[in-house]
């Protein structure tokens, strides 16, 4: 079991471009012109060869392929390729690359405390932002599209952009969310269910809006972005104000059915347990969740909210277990033992081969100690004490942001060059 600690989500052994690595023939059912379209944006700069060979079809294929996205202006030519091995044979060496500005995205975060926002060109680049804070409550469903298109307009502002330069809007809420149908079925920060957020949102700003659970996007930021570009399976499980997972397979997000699956922080850990916010029993989020560890402590150590803040609480714990309070070490280890179940059972259904712990949460070592992954292991079949490699990311709001403008890109994407768009 190998635990690795936070790196950059721009890593050094990747391409400069962003999106998902897919190996040359894939099982992709998508048209020839996104698959090209794909691996130029995936590679950032690459000559049309090497574009051949990374999607299996002939040189001739991609120059008219190419043609026709040079004219559509999707990609331009930038110079010189990061690789020339056919320098001195036919076309001169040439490297595509996306056009940023041929569309624009925002990729919005909403959860407490605070809400992010980011502008995203169509190569990924993230040129806008905005942050604001959010009071820790259930707000009414016209107020969280107020809140929304606030943070979409601040980070226009920041990007110098127009609302009507956008193609999309991506946005991640907490809770349990239908992708599908863009409704919001339950969620900590709406005081309303079954909300149909996107459709709301999109009526609000006349462009196009897909919602999908935060936790699903912080898998799409590492999906595009980050440590998963180039694995074809892996599972993102993150600790916040809850416990959430995504899981990709064969370098797509999974979402069950009904595109609510993954809900790894309402599996049972206990019947008849501690009582989750989604109002049943025996949560793992119960147990290992911010408003857990605020109750473990306002019990065990005689604090209350009402006396403090629940982030002051949760500061004051952790500073207490590092000084060696034994009450203090004794709730993070608890935690962190139902945490090693819940990882034991990922492990056990999916056996991914990277496990990616992130979130603000992460800070909390504790949590993620080598006994917890020894714990892990030792709650995991027999035929999987291997276990996977495990790494612990702290990102900030705005990668979450990130992740939903992949969305965002992923869905006009589909648009322009998917088999809807009669793509060959």
């Amino acid at each position: 079991m190998l635990l690795q600690s936070a790196e950059p989500i721009e890593r050094a052994d990747m391409p400069d471009g962003c999106g998902p690595l897919t190996p040359p023939l894939s099982s992709s059912v998508k048209p020839l012109r996104q698959q090209v379209f794909e691996a130029i944006r995936a590679a950032g700069s690459i000559a049309r060869v090497d574009v051949a060979r990374s999607v299996g079809i002939s040189p001739g294929s991609v120059t008219s392929i190419t043609a026709e996205l040079l004219e559509a202006g999707l990609i331009e030519e930038t110079g010189p390729p990061q690789r020339d091995g056919d320098a001195g044979r036919g076309r001169p060496p040439v490297a595509l690359s996306v056009r940023p500005c041929a569309r624009h995205v925002a990729g919005i975060k909403l959860s407490s405390p605070s809400h992010s926002a980011v502008i995203v060109d169509f190569a990924g680049n993230r040129i806008g932002e905005a942050s604001a804070p959010r009071a820790h409550a259930r707000h009414a469903t016209a107020d969280v599209l107020s809140e929304t298109i606030g943070m979409l307009d601040a980070a226009l502002e920041a990007a110098g952009l127009a609302r009507s330069d956008l193609a999309a809007v991506g946005l991640g809420v907490p809770g349990f969310v239908d992708s599908e149908t863009g409704t919001v079925t339950w969620s900590p920060i709406m005081a309303e269910r079954d909300v149909p957020l996107a459709g709301l949102v999109a009526d609000r700003l006349g462009i196009a809006v897909s919602v999908d659970n935060d936790a699903n996007l912080l898998t799409m930021a590492e999906l595009w972005f980050g440590a998963g570009r180039a694995l074809p399976d892996f599972a993102v499980v993150t600790i916040e104000h809850g416990v959430g997972m995504g899981l990709v397979i064969n370098h797509e997000i999974y979402r069950g059915a009904g595109g609510m699956g993954m809900e790894l922080g309402h599996t049972k850990v206990h019947l008849d347990g501690a009582l989750c916010r989604c109002g049943q029993r025996g949560c793992l989020e119960a147990y290992v969740a911010d408003y857990a560890l605020v109750r473990e402590a306002s019990t065990a150590l005689n604090w209350t909210s009402a006396e403090r803040e629940p982030q002051i609480i949760l500061e004051s714990l952790f500073s207490h277990a590092k000084a060696g309070n034994a009450a203090a070490r004794s709730i993070f280890h608890r935690a962190g033992r139902f945490l090693a179940l819940g990882l034991a059972n990922v492990i056990t259904l999916f056996d991914p081969g990277l496990i990616i712990l992130s979130g603000a949460r992460m800070r909390y070592d504790y949590l993620y100690a080598r006994e917890v992954l020894a714990e892990m292991a030792n709650l995991s079949p027999a035929t999987h004490r291997r276990g996977p490699r495990v790494e612990t990311h702290a990102w900030g709001d705005m990668v979450w942001a990130q992740g939903a403008a992949a969305l965002a890109l992923a869905a006009v994407t589909d648009d322009l060059l998917g088999a809807q768009a009669g793509g060959r």
